[in-house]
């Protein structure tokens, strides 16, 4: 949402006493969202103040004409009029001493706008500072304060949520103390929408919660209504269904606004698709019909046309109606000379042909849409028509024999491209256009794995070293872009270190097994050290391999399916292990380092079965994400510091937590080992203890023993202090002053008691969150709960081999484990030992 700049007027009156009918009307046409009637008649105004020679209230018309304009989406003709209304005020010449610095700071508000929503966010951030300095000339709080807030849209435009932030509580908090006003209300709704793009759901759903307030105390319905909206968002991320849908309905009902209207039940629309409540929203299409047919053509229309197209695609409904209803969004895009918009809505027409596999016309429409967003400057629209394309090469190539050859490797380079336009972005895809639905399951991710199966499948039985390597590279991006997408924010910058050298430099009996999840097979890219990359080909579907995972994942915690637990651990080392068994040990491999895709990310490699042992007894097992942000340095070089916190009793507000009585022996056996250890147990575990100890203590490994879970959703990955939870987007700033004041490196994070979210595949990138935000080089964490007995002894023989072993810290957590399998009969179950992972540098 971008927030408005009010309708420009004189002397900081809304109507002149003087003025005549004209602009009295227009700004009421304007304000019921009769935009082209509006123009219609600030342009008889413009005239009339022209004819009248005064110059101020002319340039004043042309500002509000400027703005009716962007409403309609008629960008040029918005900026002819902007422009005009700045000469008229001498802007280029006497910006300084102008004398009426009230109406050119609401014009240059006006511009900023134009040039946020024509995609110049850095110019409309440069023309809103400008703005501000004119408020602070003028002593005006409540206009500073709104001018604040365009900057901090431009800014989240740009993906820059944080400094958005910052900004606008930094405002938010010059106004707490004054009474209720639209700046304030308004700071708190754009506040509140930017939390909620960086995750932050709790404190997003208070300040929106205040915006609304504010609203109703002034008795503005359609301001309340875009609060409701926001709070409606919010509710459905957290997957509050129906209170999402009460929030949409009272946005319906409150707003004054058509174009409100139509958001409202498009949302409300698409979560009862997604809760495949079919009957249900057919019930709201005639009435989404009706809302669109009496929206006037702008962008925000055009773009809720193809929301609804999407949507009917999901019920079943005719491609004549939706064709219609996307050849309806392109009409109105040209005669609106939208670029952006004509490109958004030619592609979606194009895959609405793609999938009748009319292909020729698909790739007709797809080419059209991508020049356009090609020339208007538009990647979150670019990547998405180049990616068709890719898709439209490759399926000619199997329909039509003939061209497959040439096919191919088109489509090839289209793939390329998206993902070279996806790696330019690298800022959050949800911030960057928020009229165009976005998953990033379903819109980036496809098109990584897609591209590796094509790549691999062109180079025929035996692909050589470079194509390996673009394989694997690209797999690894998409590790990042998921990072990226979990944090909403560009969080993994520096200096890459291929896993290649520090393989065959420094670490001589490392292997790394990169697996992919293909569709069709499961391909096996493996680097051992010395010697070019090789693989392997698994035969297996997807579906297939994602099934055989989950039930190895399911009975490894039931104490009577160890036979089941071996017999598919088997089959998970057939496909990674046994072609490499010969060349392993040949080349004296004993660590194994897995960069994991997928489904393969949740289950406990070090319980991989050769028939007669685990994958634990041969090998230390470590997994990466692919890239290394800090210089490799062994923890065995440097005396181990502990900073240990643990919670016996969870606090009273969480009953569903059971208590941990095995920490106090955990930390016992920690001190045993020798390690210069400083602890923080229950009452003394809060998050500003924690803090304050971090930036106190000197410690390299951190060590949390309490209850926590890791998850897809970074709201939904904490850990538990004693005062409440602290989520893993607090973890950057419970740390950030440790680092910026110390020379210290974390070089490990043990989380002893957490586990990740049942049923959800994607667990571990909470986990790999956790690691990235704490800045560890190392995380030793567990993929589930376990009983807390064994953990202790477990944790106590991981810190021993690693204080008085000096061994790496693989190597530490799989004697840790071996022992655990080979010396406590109690706790020999994979159950007990397997959970533990060790994630990053592993030496």
């Amino acid at each position: 949402m971008v927030v408005t700049p009010a309708f420009a007027n004189i002397a900081q009156n809304r109507i002149n006493q003087d003025s005549p009918a004209k602009i009295a009307d227009s700004q009421i046409l304007y304000e019921s969202g009769r935009f082209a009637e509006a123009v219609e008649s600030l342009q008889q105004a413009v005239q009339a103040y022209q004819q009248q020679g005064d110059t101020l209230k002319q340039a004043v018309a042309l500002s509000n004409l400027s703005l009716a304009y962007q409403h309609l989406g008629d960008w040029q003709k918005a900026q002819i009029a902007i422009t005009k209304s700045l000469d008229l005020q001498g802007f280029q010449q006497q910006s300084t001493t102008n004398k009426n610095l009230a109406v050119l700071a609401q014009t240059l508000d006006i511009q900023g706008r134009l040039q946020l929503l024509t995609g110049k966010a850095e110019a409309s951030l440069a023309t809103w500072t400008q703005t501000e300095d004119i408020y602070t000339k003028l002593g005006d709080k409540n206009s500073i304060a709104l001018t604040q807030v365009y900057q901090a849209q431009a800014l989240r435009n740009q993906g820059f949520n944080k400094q958005a932030i910052d900004k606008l509580s930094q405002v938010n908090q010059t106004l707490e103390s004054q009474g209720d006003s639209l700046a304030k209300a308004a700071v708190l709704l754009s506040l509140g929408d930017t939390l909620e793009n960086v995750g932050d759901l709790e404190k997003s759903r208070l300040a929106l919660e205040q915006s609304l307030a504010i609203y109703q105390s002034l008795k503005l319905p359609q301001n309340m209504a875009l609060s409701l909206l926001s709070l409606g968002n919010n509710a459905r991320i957290q997957q509050k269904n129906q209170q999402a849908i009460a929030l949409y309905q009272q946005t319906f009902e409150i707003s004054t606004s058509p174009l409100t209207k139509v958001k409202a039940r498009l949302n409300h629309l698409n979560l009862l698709i997604a809760e495949k409540q079919f009957a249900a929203a057919q019930i709201l299409i005639p009435e989404i019909h009706s809302l669109l047919a009496q929206l006037p053509p702008s962008r925000p229309s055009i773009y809720a046309r193809i929301n609804f197209a999407h949507s009917l695609g999901s019920l079943n409904t005719p491609n004549s109606q939706i064709a219609q209803l996307l050849a309806t969004s392109v009409q109105q895009a040209r005669s609106l000379d939208d670029i952006r918009a004509e490109a958004y809505a030619l592609g979606n027409l194009g895959t609405l042909y793609e999938k009748t596999q009319q292909f020729s016309e698909a790739m007709k429409l797809t080419q059209q849409a991508l020049v356009l967003a090609q020339t208007s400057n538009a990647p979150e629209i670019t990547y998405l028509w180049q990616w068709q394309m890719g898709r439209l090469f490759k399926a000619q190539g199997n329909f039509n024999r003939a061209i497959a050859p040439s096919a191919v490797p088109k489509a090839i380079a289209a793939y390329d491209a998206a993902i070279e336009t996806l790696d330019s972005l690298r800022t959050d895809l949800v911030a960057v256009n928020q009229d165009i639905q976005f998953n990033f399951r379903d819109n980036v991710e496809p098109i990584y794995r897609e591209s590796v199966a094509l790549i691999l499948q062109n180079s025929g039985e035996k692909p050589n070293v470079q194509t390996l390597d673009k394989a694997r590279t690209r797999i690894e991006a998409l590790q990042l872009a998921e990072l990226d997408n979990f944090f909403r924010e560009a969080c993994l910058e520096g200096q890459r270190v291929l896993l290649d050298q520090l393989v065959d430099k420094e670490n001589p009996n490392t292997a790394i097994l990169y697996p992919i999840i293909l569709p069709e097979k499961l391909e096996v890219i493996v680097k051992i050290p010395q010697q070019p990359l090789r693989h392997h080909t698994v035969k297996k579907s997807q579906v297939e391999i994602e099934r055989t995972l989950a039930q190895l994942r399911e009975y490894i915690l039931e104490p009577d399916r160890t036979e089941e637990v071996q017999a598919l651990s088997q089959e998970v080392y057939n496909w990674l292990i046994k072609p490499l068994e010969s060349d392993l040990i040949t080349a004296k491999v004993n660590t194994l380092v897995f960069v994991l895709d997928g489904a393969l990310r949740n289950i406990p490699l070090a319980a991989l079965y050769d028939g007669e042992k685990y994958l634990v007894e041969k090998y230390a097992v470590a997994l990466s994400l692919g890239l290394q942000l800090l210089a490799p340095k062994p923890l065995a070089q440097t005396p181990v510091k502990v900073l240990a916190a643990g919670l016996v009793q969870p606090p009273p507000d969480f009953p569903t937590f059971p208590p941990l009585p095995g920490i106090k022996l955990e930390f016992d056996l920690i001190a045993q080992t020798g390690a210069s250890t400083k602890k923080l147990l229950d009452k003394d575990f809060t998050s500003s203890s924690l803090e304050n100890n971090v930036n106190t203590v000197p410690f390299n490994v951190l060590h949390l023993a309490t209850h926590g879970q890791f998850s897809s959703r970074p709201e939904e990955t904490f850990i538990l202090a004693n005062d409440g939870t602290i989520n893993v987007l607090e973890f950057d700033n419970l740390l950030r002053s440790q680092t910026d004041t110390s020379r210290q490196i974390l070089e490990l994070l043990v989380l002893s008691a957490c586990q990740t979210a049942t049923g959800d595949n994607r667990a571990t990138l909470g986990l790999a969150g956790t690691a990235i935000k704490a800045g560890a080089r190392s995380t030793v964490a567990s993929l589930w709960h376990i009983n807390d007995q064994s953990t202790a002894i477990l944790i106590g023989e991981f810190y021993n081999e690693l204080v008085n072993g000096k061994v790496t810290k693989a190597e530490a957590l799989r004697r840790a484990q071996v022992k655990l399998l080979t010396k406590y009969p109690n706790y020999s179950r994979p159950g007990y030992w397997a959970a533990y992972v060790l994630v990053g540098n592993w030496f």
